[in-house]
């Protein structure tokens, strides 16, 4: 790559597109068996990101013909209430996927809560018997931003096996699972963190980035291998109310292959995976095989 080259934009808008209109042909498919996918959002409170993003949900589950219904509780609703109600939603057949958005509003449990969600509907992959079977190898139901970020990997057609990863994060949310994901695929795998020594050196021997602190352009873009994959997963708002990634972008994308933006990479196939996971756990739970 020469200086006066840019990387590619791994445009996660442009691949969710593609990999819903994929989707919507293989719910048709199990709609005609008699099949029709559901999805059930707890939605605690009036926190208004989390409004926006249970709307996004829903109105992107209607497109593709997906059941979904979203239980709107009170932020006084008590824990024991709330945790009734994912009883109930485990017991009811036309649920396949079960989403508690979080956060939970102040007084409120998200631990117990979310526990209690039977593993074969638990579409976030939070549960810990999902966790135990992404670290053992297992097949079970997977986080959604980590298989959002892999497939935005794979959708340029990158060889993962034998690679250097860095991973900058190591929430159960997205840093450790998608040090997983990696690992299944052969990459060599280092996690970085708030204590990690030398982070500019351990990001520079990477072959493939992934950020996920939360902390707005940690990543420089000076530290960034040539040649490197970039896959920013935060969502940083400044005092200008412009979004930034953890990844210093303009300086990043002069030396990597490719790298996502903010917004527009990794956000939509959270959504995606989301839509994704919800399907297959109808398959798996109803015995219909057809595949995604």
């Amino acid at each position: 790559m020469t200086s006066a080259e840019q990387g590619v934009l791994l445009d996660g808008k442009a691949l969710a597109r593609k990999m819903r209109g994929e989707l919507r042909g293989e719910i048709e498919a199990l709609v005609a068996q008699g099949l029709t996918p559901g999805l059930d959002v707890v939605l605690v409170g009036e926190d208004p990101p989390s409004q926006i993003y249970v709307r996004n949900k829903q109105r992107s589950c209607e497109r593709l013909g997906i059941r979904s219904r979203v239980h709107r509780l009170e932020t006084t609703t008590p824990q024991s209430e709330l945790e009734q109600l994912i009883r109930d939603l485990n017991q009811d057949d036309e649920v396949d996927g079960i989403l508690v958005q979080l956060p939970l509003p102040k007084g409120l449990d998200a631990k117990p809560v979310l526990e209690l969600i039977d593993p074969a509907k638990d579409v976030d992959g939070l549960h810990l018997i999902n966790q135990g079977r992404l670290l053992a190898g297992e097949e079970g139901l997977q986080p959604c931003t980590p298989l959002g970020s892999m497939a935005l990997i794979d959708s340029i057609g990158y060889d993962i096996s034998g690679k250097k990863a860095v991973v900058v994060g190591r929430s159960n949310l997205v840093g450790k699972p998608v040090a997983q994901l990696l690992l299944q695929r052969n990459a060599t795998v280092t996690m970085c963190h708030s204590r990690t020594q030398d982070l500019a050196a351990e990001v520079g021997q990477a072959d493939i980035v992934i950020a996920a602190v939360g902390y707005p352009e940690l990543v420089k873009g000076s530290w960034i291998k040539e040649g490197a994959v970039v896959v920013d997963v935060g969502i940083n708002r400044r005092d200008d109310g412009s979004l930034v990634g953890d990844v210093e972008f303009e300086e990043s994308q002069k030396r990597a292959l490719a790298i996502t933006p903010v917004p527009g990479g990794v956000g939509p196939m959270t959504i995606t995976m989301l839509l994704y996971n919800t399907v297959d756990a109808a398959k798996r739970r109803r015995g219909a095989h057809l595949n995604v």
